[in-house]
């Protein structure tokens, strides 16, 4: 919204201030400034002048006059021109020599087409007011001779552009901007729409509102005899482009004006192109019309229409139609003003891709008492400039409609600020936005629902607010505020009256026994583990394509196969939440492979979608007027898909990185292994690992994560032909666990041990097995057979080879062993170490190499 300053005080009695305090005031205010804008203060030396003679140059690819022009100098002035729109005695703008124009194009005196020529006169795109630059200016009749035309036309001004959000929709209008500024300053404000309506006398051209929910109020006023041939007014034309709209004609400018001025849009039909009855409604199948902009549209069901006997002849709020729009040759005019519903131009203006500067307007909310002063000053306008007769009598078709009115308590502005304002206060600064208050409880209004009267009241949170024993206060808010529908609405018009500035800063105080939960602080150790490790967190979107699934190999009975799919994706190539971590990985690692990072060890922690057998496809779309009930919230629940929290990993190319100091190593199924351990021990969990064959990994190099006998992952290389339809780098790996089976697992808290003071004693065992034996189960065998003197074990050696024979492989452990209360004798340490190698002859056949 561009504001001219000049039009602010005609409404406002601001005091002697700059355009950039009045912009502060309003800032503060809550509204935010885009710009400021000055026009005509570099402006100098242009003065009015009259045409004393003229000649006509000839010779020239172009007319061209040699002038003299009395400026009230001592001697005329000669000015050459090319213009042919003036005759002698015109009065004309002047820029003598020495003179600035808009833009700081300075004026001399040089010679010209073989004359001296003294200044120049000005065409009005030149002195910054309009695009017309087909002629000359021509002055009023009667202007004084030497008058500075910058004073004479206002030309001086400032223009404050403010961007004007959603809700407070009034600021769309000088009217709404003046209030604000004059709350700002403490000053008066002159209402624009305070104007005297004449006494109803009949009605003007019939009309009436098909649909209550479209319209609620419409009104129409006729005049006749306008002069079409009027030109708008100079201090009209320059306000309007001041405020950022072309002018077009007389009639069209009044609207705009009008609009502008006051908020309500308005819209001007040719009487004579107008066929029976105007009826405002809902559009019928079919039907289509061809707008003010040449556009033929397929009207919606829901469109708002204004129409007559013809058919729609407007869709409302938005845009005219070409059928009854003025012309160059309209003398009989009707003005239509009306207050349409907010979230059905906002729909229509959305489904066609039409924003007007009406629609703006209405969508946003206007001013529900508007139309009938809006359209009377408009009749007025095109009388006194255009020559035209008001019609007595006007149309008000109208909806009845009951005012909102909210019961707070007096103190719930500033519990809401964290400061105490007064009662008077509260009143003071609601009055001050147009609200009426009124003291004591009412009981409607805090009961909630709909009084006797017809009154919706907002009681539902003031009846919960009352509780505290505050006085209770009753708040209309006035017609244009529309914004203004619950207790929390008036406290922010309170808090930001009284100054933002001015609530205090103050750190809320942490309740007792908060923080993070273990679930939360599992998965930040997790985190810092992994990228303490060499890998980088990613955030993919959760959403896959059904092609995933095929890339990655799963069988047709997979669970993972069965997904949600999303009602209104943000892609129709992902329609799908994802059953795993996976897909996302592996398209973020092509991508950074794609960009010349081929070293990449990559991280997600995030949820999958998992629904639920016999769950319900759809969940049940519950209204808000109520709290859901227990069976209702149930069903709800059911209709959810299980929600794991994952985590997974996905490497390529090197894990150590090669260079000066030597060459790297190529992550390898290890690497993503042992991924898997440090989650794993950030939960104090010991994972074991066998075998497994499972998509989308290497049937030969895939190992099942197990926490006891919970399998909570996979880990290893990437089948080829997924490697192949991903595009990943060869022998890509990855990993993906699920946090949440990790987490059940986890052993309650964690207990100090205690530290023996006595020596370690170690012992070394080297045993032979069959070359398809899982490390893992070689172990528990030697843990469980050594007993409970067992402090460690690690596993520092594999060998394959003649030695072992065929089909054999030698594994090495380092076993520590240490008592808690004694110096272990070699007695015990060999006795405990024997006991591990029977128990692992006996579970694996595994015997004592050499």
């Amino acid at each position: 919204m561009k504001v001219p300053l000049s039009w602010l005080r005609e409404y406002v009695d601001l005091p002697a201030v700059t355009a950039h305090e009045v912009a502060d005031r309003l800032t503060a205010a809550g509204l935010k400034l885009e710009a400021i804008t000055s026009h005509g203060h570099d402006v100098k030396n242009v003065v009015a002048g009259e045409v004393l003679t003229i000649e006509e140059l000839t010779g020239f690819k172009k007319p061209i006059r040699h002038c003299t022009v009395e400026v009230g100098e001592a001697t005329p002035r000669e000015i050459v021109c090319g213009a042919t729109n003036f005759s002698v005695g015109d009065r004309v703008p002047v820029v003598l020599p020495g003179g600035v124009l808009p833009g700081g194009f300075e004026v001399g005196a040089r010679k010209t087409y073989g004359r001296m020529s003294e200044g120049m006169i000005c065409s009005e795109r030149e002195l910054g007011l309009g695009d017309d630059h087909n002629g000359i200016m021509v002055l009023a009749a009667g202007t004084p001779i030497g008058t500075d035309v910058v004073e004479l036309l206002g030309l001086r001004d400032d223009v404050i552009e403010l961007e004007i959000t959603p809700d407070i929709g009034y600021a769309l209008s000088i009217r709404g901007v003046a209030r604000e500024a004059a709350t700002a300053f403490g000053v008066t404000f002159r209402d624009p729409a305070d104007v005297e309506l004449p006494a109803e006398s009949g009605t003007s051209w019939p009309a009436s509102i098909a649909d209550p929910t479209a319209c609620d109020r419409f009104v129409l006023r006729e005049v006749r005899g306008f002069d079409p041939a009027a030109a708008s007014p100079l201090w009209m034309r320059v306000r309007l482009m001041r405020a950022g709209v072309r002018p077009v004609s007389l009639a069209v400018d009044v609207t705009n004006y009008l609009m502008l001025e006051l908020g309500q849009p308005l819209h001007a039909f040719d009487r004579a192109k107008l066929q029976g009855e105007i009826v405002v409604r809902r559009a019928a199948a079919g039907e289509r019309l061809e707008t003010l902009d040449h556009v033929v549209r397929d009207l919606d069901p829901d469109d708002i229409l204004i129409t007559d006997q013809s058919g729609p002849i407007s869709m409302a709020g938005t845009m005219g139609g070409l059928e009854t729009e003025i012309s160059d040759d309209s003398t009989d005019i009707v003005i239509e003003a009306a207050h349409f519903s907010a979230t059905g131009i906002s729909r229509e203006s959305r489904r066609h891709g039409l924003v007007s500067e009406a629609s703006k307007r209405f969508e946003r909310g206007v001013d529900r008492e508007l139309p009938l002063v809006a359209s009377w000053r408009a009749v007025r306008m095109l009388a006194e400039l255009g020559g035209a007769s008001v019609q007595p009598g006007v149309t008000h078709a109208e909806v009845e409609v009951s005012p909102a009115r909210i019961a707070i308590p007096s103190g719930y502005p500033g519990r809401v600020a964290g400061m105490a304002y007064s009662r008077d206060t509260v009143i003071a600064r609601l009055e001050q936005v147009g609200c009426v208050v009124t003291g004591g409880d009412d009981p409607a209004v805090r009961r909630g629902g709909v009084d006797p009267t017809g009154v919706v009241t907002g009681g539902a949170l003031a009846a919960k607010l009352a509780v505290t024993g505050d006085d209770m206060i009753t708040v209309t808010p006035p017609s244009w505020r529309p914004d203004l529908t619950d207790p929390n609405d008036l406290a922010e018009e309170v808090i930001r009256l009284e100054g933002y500035e001015s609530l205090p800063s103050v750190l809320p105080s942490a309740p007792a026994g908060a923080g993070l939960t273990e679930a939360q602080r599992l998965r930040r150790r997790v985190g810092r583990a992994l990228a303490e490790g060499g890998h980088v967190e990613v955030l993919s979107y959760p959403f896959i394509s059904p092609d995933d699934f095929d890339r990655l190999l799963l069988p047709a009975d997979d669970a993972r196969r069965v997904a949600a799919r999303l009602a209104n994706p943000l892609s129709e190539d992902e329609p799908l939440m994802r059953t795993t971590l996976l897909p996302g990985l592996l398209k973020t690692l092509v991508r950074n492979v794609g960009r010349g990072f081929t070293d990449v060890a990559l991280f997600e922690t995030g949820s999958v979608y998992r629904p639920r057998a016999g769950a319900p496809g759809v969940a049940p779309v519950l209204g808000v007027e109520r709290r859901p009930t227990a069976e209702e919230l149930a069903s709800i629940e059911s209709a959810l898909p299980d929600q794991p929290l994952r985590v997974a990993v996905v490497l390529a190319g090197e894990f150590e990185r090669s260079g000066w100091w030597g060459a790297g190593r190529a992550a390898t199924w290890a690497d993503a292994v042992q991924a898997a351990r440090l989650v794993a021990a950030e939960a104090r969990v010991e994972l074991s690992i066998s075998a497994d064959q499972h998509e989308p990994w290497h049937p030969g190099r895939c190992a099942a994560l197990y926490a006891g006998d919970t399998l909570v992952g996979h880990a290893g290389e990437l089948h080829p032909r997924v490697i192949e339809a991903y595009g990943l780098p060869p022998r890509t790996v990855a990993m993906e666990l699920e946090l949440s089976r990790l987490e059940a697992a986890m052993p309650g808290p964690v207990q100090a041990p205690s530290v023996s003071a006595y020596p370690v004693a170690t012992q070394d065992v080297a045993l032979i097995v069959p070359d398809f034996t899982p490390v893992a189960d070689v172990e528990a065998a030697l843990r469980d057979g050594a007993g409970a003197l067992l402090e460690s074990i690690r596993l520092f050696d594999v060998y394959a080879g003649e030695q072992v024979g065929e089909g054999n492989k030698s594994l090495a452990y380092s076993m520590r062993f240490r008592a808690a209360d004694r110096t272990l004798t070699v007695e015990e340490t060999t006795a405990a170490r024997d006991a591990a190698v029977a128990m692992a002859a006996d579970r694996v056949g595994a015997h004592l190499r050499g």
